[in-house]
């Protein structure tokens, strides 16, 4: 929460000056209070602590013995039951509230949605009014929406109280405080919409792309289609300018029906097997005096005509009207496959249209039951621009796996920046794989490349805000500290690297049922 969250992070191997001071904090958390009490409340002193209890909260163990009196006078405890609200977003920020006992959930409101962001039951971890310090330079509300899980106990300061102690006593940090305060939030906003811009232009491009070679496709077609429907009105002409008789031309349209249903469910051929039919069929025609056969040949091919059908064709409408009737009927099959061909480029385009949706999630709720095939299908359709020929994709799914409640945008943000990191590390050539496997109550989710690897002296630090090994300007480093806050910090899950040349793998583990609290977490994720 806020501040705390630092020290969590911490404590969760994301490296940094902190790890030792989370490591003190653990040590002293542990520990009774000097006077031999736990640290815990003790409610018959009408909800006030002593400063040996304040003195157990990391917030407070380093003050000073006239300051925690101070702050025991101020302090009072507040109970709330398990499911209430302790404070709202939005509303005035009127105190300080220090986790005494129990567990909180801390959400944001986002287009009328409250999406969950933190959820925790560490001891000493505080949110509400935390920049009561800066006064007037910002808007003093409740950032967030802060509940409790179970029952809770708090250590209660009011806002201006908190303010009064920062600037009274921290002066130096509290100038420095301000700087950090503004300096990062003036930083992030800048880098943030750069990167958004970055990623919405990638995935722009990505999607242009593959949507113009089908639209493409669907023009040329249609051009096609209309040369060819002119050319059947002409040889229709041609035949039914009263040279055959009823019966004839019912035959022939006969004919032009079973062949269009023979080029609907003619099966593929190899390019060999191609080229001897239509080498067969050219003589057919050559032998038949039918005037440009080899042009003819390739079409009536791909349409499952042969001579021995062609024959019965003959035999309708005599040698006389062969060449119209045989031309007639390229046409009409030459127009089947045209109309196929665009069928095609159209449901490409329609599912290039359909993987959009899914990745962008844009008109689902935030949270929904999802499966996590399908946002990995829809990330790999959005990224397809960015693999190279020589890469190949490997899936290895456990189509076993249930579905399950999670953010389904944030998870294809994670999916996307792990895809694009391992494609990044292969560079022109090697196998990306995605692995899913079901374990009890959790789902794994693995990328992997065949790149040279994450370093052993930096693999601590990959999850660190603003750390890239990129060369300057193609990396802002905050892909996976992203992705870490939206699979641990979100989802409750676990997110961690193995890796040596040749075989790394991020690997997710996200619980089946979200509302799983702190205590069914799995171990944090080694360096």
């Amino acid at each position: 929460m806020n501040a705390s969250a630092g020290r969590e992070n911490a404590g969760n191997g994301r490296g940094g000056a902190a790890d030792g001071e989370a490591v003190y904090e653990q040590e002293h958390e542990s520990e009774n209070a000097p006077d031999g009490s736990t640290g815990s409340p003790d409610e018959s002193r009408d909800g006030r602590l002593t400063p040996a209890e304040l003195r157990t909260l990391f917030l407070f163990e380093r003050l000073e013995d006239e300051q925690l009196e101070w702050l025991a006078e101020r302090i009072r405890v507040d109970h709330r039951a398990a499911g209430t609200t302790v404070f709202s977003e939005g509303e005035p920020a009127t105190c300080l509230f220090v986790l005494l006992s129990g567990a909180v959930a801390m959400s944001r409101r986002l287009h009328g949605d409250d999406i969950e962001v933190s959820r925790t039951d560490q001891r000493g971890v505080y949110a509400g009014a935390t920049q009561s310090y800066l006064g007037d330079q910002v808007e003093q509300v409740y950032p967030h929406t802060l509940r409790a899980i179970v029952d809770c106990d708090f250590a209660v300061l009011p806002a201006d109280e908190f303010a009064t102690a920062v600037r009274t006593w921290f002066p130096m940090g509290l100038h420095l405080l301000e700087g950090l305060f503004f300096g990062a939030r003036a930083s992030q906003t800048i880098l943030g919409e750069r990167e958004r811009l970055v990623a919405l232009g990638s995935l722009s491009a990505g999607l242009t792309h593959e949507l113009n070679n089908p639209a493409a496709a669907a023009v040329r077609a249609t051009s096609a289609l209309r040369e060819r429907i002119s050319g059947m009105r002409r040889k229709l002409a041609l035949i039914a300018d009263g040279r055959l008789d009823g019966r004839r031309l019912h035959e022939l349209v006969e004919l032009q029906d079973a062949a269009v249903e023979r080029a609907t469910s003619a099966e593929p051929m190899t390019a060999l097997a191609a080229a001897d039919a239509e080498d067969e069929l050219g003589e057919w025609l050559e032998d038949h005096k039918v005037s440009g056969s080899w042009d003819l040949a390739p079409t009536l091919v791909a349409g499952g005509i042969d001579g021995e059908w062609l024959s019965s064709v003959a035999e309708s409408v005599g040698a006389d009207n062969l060449e119209s009737a045989v031309r007639w009927i390229a046409y009409s099959v030459d127009t089947e496959l045209i109309m196929g061909e665009i069928e095609d480029s159209v449901s490409r385009i329609s599912d290039l249209v359909g993987a959009a949706r899914q990745y962008s999630q844009l008109d689902r709720a935030p949270q929904q039951t999802v499966d996590v095939h399908e946002l990995l299908d829809a990330t790999v359709v959005m990224l397809q621009a960015k693999i190279p020929p020589g890469i190949r994709l490997v899936r290895e799914y456990d189509r076993s796996a249930p579905q399950l409640l999670a953010y389904g945008a944030e998870l294809n943000q994670v999916w996307t920046n792990l895809i694009d990191n391992a494609l990044g590390a292969m560079g022109d050539s090697g196998t990306l794989t995605l692995r899913t496997r079901y374990d009890e109550d959790r789902l794994l989710i693995e990328v992997g490349d065949t790149g040279p690897g994450v370093p052993p002296e930096i693999r601590p630090r990959i999850f660190e805000p603003f750390f890239t090994t990129k060369p300057v300007g193609e990396g802002t480093g905050l892909g996976l500290d992203i992705s870490y806050r939206i699979v641990v910090n979100k989802h409750h899950g676990d997110i961690r690297v193995q890796s040596e040349p040749g075989d790394t793998r991020f690997q997710v583990s996200l619980p089946i049922d979200p509302g799983a609290g702190p205590e069914t977490l799995p171990a944090p994720a080694a360096g």
